[in-house]
């Protein structure tokens, strides 16, 4: 990737609505350059997708919680694999420190949570976990 790949991956994930035609506008290349780049980034695996990002306070009564993992040894592998099966997994991200891995959490109720906590312990290779439950955001 060079310079003009990491200025159009910065516009699109500020704004992955808009046009080829903005997006040239604003990186000063024509739009066949930017409809290829693009092209050439989700090919090779780069943009794997676009979303929708929400207020924080647009599903006021969804739960949601963090979930610090320590794994068990070599098992990491395999609880990466367990944690992308369990639908409530948002997010999951590998870390350093105390913790091995940081996981994302959403739930409709405090019972579903736990629920899904349940589960989440009981995966083969988790040495220990402690959970947080998100209460606000200041900055997205």
């Amino acid at each position: 990737m060079d310079a003009l790949d990491q200025q159009l991956i910065g516009l699109l994930r500020s704004n992955a609505r808009l046009s080829i035609a903005a997006l040239a506008h604003k990186l000063k290349v024509s739009r066949g350059t930017i409809t290829n780049r693009i092209a050439r980034l989700e090919d090779d695996g780069v943009i794997v997708g676009y979303t929708v990002r929400l207020r924080p306070d647009a599903q006021p009564n969804e739960i949601r919680a963090w979930a610090s993992i320590a794994v068990e040894g070599n098992e990491a592998r395999a609880v990466i694999a367990s944690l992308l099966g369990e639908p409530a997994v948002a997010e999951l991200h590998d870390t350093n420190g105390r913790w091995d891995l940081l996981v994302g959490l959403r739930a409709a109720n405090l019972t579903e949570l736990s629920t899904v906590l349940e589960r989440i312990r009981l995966i083969k290779g988790i040495r220990s976990s402690e959970t947080s439950i998100h209460l606000k955001t200041y900055r997205v």
